[in-house]
């Protein structure tokens, strides 16, 4: 898989400064499609002003859809389902381990998906849900109003996640590439992601396989930073398997997927405030 995936991203790379990426991966249809590199265009490192945001963005997300990018992404992912492990903080600062779902029913962008987010730890469980552009809290089979924090946690998964960058035209952002840059010895293209209620966020993505590994964003004075590990194809998409968050060089949530599928049905109850 992973000598597959580096054809993929050299290919995106060699046609970066072709300026046609997009219009390749739009051309893919079928949901499980045999990856189509792009024209081999040569890559011109010695100039890499020559390199625009929109390039560096659309090879990414070409790279996610092994070949297929938005086109792929959009007709395997209508639908989410997802569980595994996680590890945060509380408020005592004493670290808890428990278990997490998330239904995801994709819409147009990410402000109409439907997403239900349930947490449980020992003594608690509760889920965050957002329906219909609103955000509500579910505990005990009651509906509650989330804190201020709260929201923002949940609201940062989809907002300063991964899909801040795959769904970037979807969701109306901007985009805006920093100089490059060198992380424990990797190249990283450095690309900024505004979105359009103000939100911004940094992706570091591998020159050498246009993989999303850090995103850093700014939120109440802290810095957070959130790096992806563990790629792995998922029915012919690209997902980080495991993923941590820190909060100014604190380590806060660790999550790492157990099972994760696309495409299934996802009954309705479960958007549905009570």
């Amino acid at each position: 898989m992973f000598s597959q995936t580096f054809r993929f991203a050299s290919a995106a790379a060699l046609f970066l400064t072709a300026g046609a990426l997009g219009i390749a991966a739009q051309e893919v249809a079928a949901p499980t499609p045999t990856p189509t590199p792009p024209p081999a265009t040569v890559f011109n490192e010695k100039n890499p002003q020559s390199v625009t945001a929109e390039q560096v963005a659309e090879s990414s997300i070409f790279i996610y859809g092994f070949g297929g990018g938005r086109a792929v992404l959009d007709q395997i992912r209508k639908t989410t389902a997802e569980r595994g492990k996680i590890t945060t903080r509380n408020a005592q600062d004493r670290e808890e381990s428990g278990t997490y779902q998330r239904w995801i029913v994709r819409g147009d962008d990410s402000f109409k998906d439907k997403v239900h987010f349930e947490q449980v730890f020992p003594g608690t469980e509760y889920s965050m849900v957002r329906a219909d552009e609103k955000v509500f809290g579910v505990t005990n089979n009651l509906t509650f109003s989330p804190s201020p924090d709260a929201l923002k946690q949940f609201d940062n998964q989809t907002f300063r996640g991964l899909d801040a960058l795959l769904r970037y035209k979807e969701n109306g952002s901007t985009l805006e590439l920093q100089e490059r840059q060198k992380v424990m010895g990797v190249d990283f293209y450095v690309l900024d992601i505004t979105d359009k209620e103000g939100r911004k966020t940094r992706f570091f993505v591998s020159a050498k396989t246009l993989r999303v590994m850090i995103a850093e964003f700014e939120e109440d004075g802290v810095k957070y930073t959130r790096r992806f590990y563990d790629y792995r194809n998922a029915q012919g998409t690209l997902v980080p398997y495991r993923t941590v968050l820190w909060a100014d060089g604190r380590q806060v949530e660790e999550r790492t997927i157990g099972t994760i599928t696309f495409g299934q049905k996802v009954e309705d109850g479960l958007f549905a405030s009570r």
